[in-house]
C-alpha cells in the first residue's frame, strides 16, 4: 500500500505539531471522520484530535469499504505507525470501539506500543457473547428498520432514496466488519480503559460494558449517560469533558 493511501486513513483538520498527546477517534458503523467534527477544537493545544477515515465514505467514497475486521485493522495499524511518536489514546464508538481495541492489540504486538488510555463507547466487551442477529445481509426494509432502532440516521435521510443508495452499501459493509470479529485471548492491557454507555441503548447493556474491565490490569471506569445507542451526540459535552480531564492528567504525570 502506498504512503498516500495510508495517509488517507488519518484526518487532521487542526494539526497541532506541538501536541503532547494524540487522540485517535474511530467512527461508528456507516460513519466517517465527520462524526468527530465537533471534537477538532474541543481540547487545549497540547491534545491533537486525529479522526480515522475508513474507505468508502467522505473523501474516500470511491474506495471499496472493508467487510472483514482483519484487513481493516491491518491496514489501519500500518497507517497509524508514523503517528505513534508521542503518547496517544484511542476513542471508538460502537464498531469504532471494537476496531480500536483490535488495532491497539496489533500495534502492541508489532511495535511494542500501547495507548495511554483506551476509550470504548456503545460497544459490548469483546469477550461478551453477541446477542445480535446478523444484519449485513438483511433485506433493505429490515436494514432500514435496524437503522431506525439505532437512531443514528435522521428520518429525512432514511426517506431519501438517492441518499440511501449511497449509504446502505457502507452500512452493510460495516455490519459485515462487526460480524467478522472473533475474540482471541491474549495478554490484557495495562492502560486504563474508560467505557461509556447509553442508559436506554437497545443494543448494549451495562453488564456488557462493565465486562471491559476484564481487558485491562489497570484502572477501569464506566460512565452511563442519558440516551440510546447514539448518546455519543446528545452526551458529547460530558464525554469531551471526561476525556479532556483524563488526558490533561496524562500530560501532567
Amino acid at each position: 500500500m502506498s504512503t498516500s493511501s495510508l495517509n488517507r486513513w488519518i484526518v487532521r483538520p487542526s494539526p497541532r505539531p506541538g501536541a503532547r498527546v494524540r487522540l485517535f477517534c474511530f467512527p461508528y458503523g456507516g460513519g466517517g471522520s465527520q462524526a468527530f467534527r465537533w471534537w477538532w477544537n474541543a481540547f487545549p493545544p497540547d491534545i491533537e484530535v486525529c479522526a480515522i477515515q475508513p474507505p468508502g465514505r467522505e473523501n474516500r467514497f470511491s474506495e471499496t469499504p472493508h467487510t472483514n475486521l482483519g484487513p481493516y485493522v491491518e491496514e489501519l495499524k500500518d497507517a497509524l505507525a508514523p503517528w505513534l511518536d508521542r503518547p496517544f489514546a484511542f476513542f471508538g464508538h460502537s464498531l469504532g470501539a471494537l476496531a480500536s481495541f483490535e488495532c491497539a492489540r496489533l500495534i502492541r504486538a508489532e511495535y511494542g506500543r500501547a495507548p495511554a488510555r483506551l476509550y470504548v463507547s456503545g460497544c459490548r466487551a469483546p469477550q461478551a457473547p453477541s446477542r445480535d442477529t446478523p444484519r449485513a445481509a438483511l433485506p433493505k426494509p429490515l436494514l432500514l428498520d435496524e437503522l431506525r432502532t439505532l437512531n443514528g440516521t435522521p428520518e429525512e435521510v432514511l426517506r431519501e432514496p438517492a441518499l440511501m443508495t449511497l449509504l446502505l452499501p457502507v452500512v452493510r459493509a460495516d455490519f459485515g466488519v462487526f460480524e467478522s470479529f472473533r475474540y482471541r485471548v491474549v495478554e490484557r492491557f495495562s492502560c486504563p480503559i474508560h467505557a461509556f454507555g447509553g442508559v436506554s441503548d437497545p443494543r448494549v447493556t451495562r453488564d456488557e460494558l462493565e465486562a471491559w474491565a476484564g481487558q485491562t490490569t489497570g484502572p477501569f471506569s464506566l460512565r452511563m449517560l442519558p440516551g440510546d445507542h447514539f448518546f455519543l451526540n446528545s452526551g458529547r459535552a460530558t464525554i469531551l469533558d471526561a476525556i479532556g480531564r483524563d488526558l490533561r492528567d496524562e500530560i501532567e504525570e
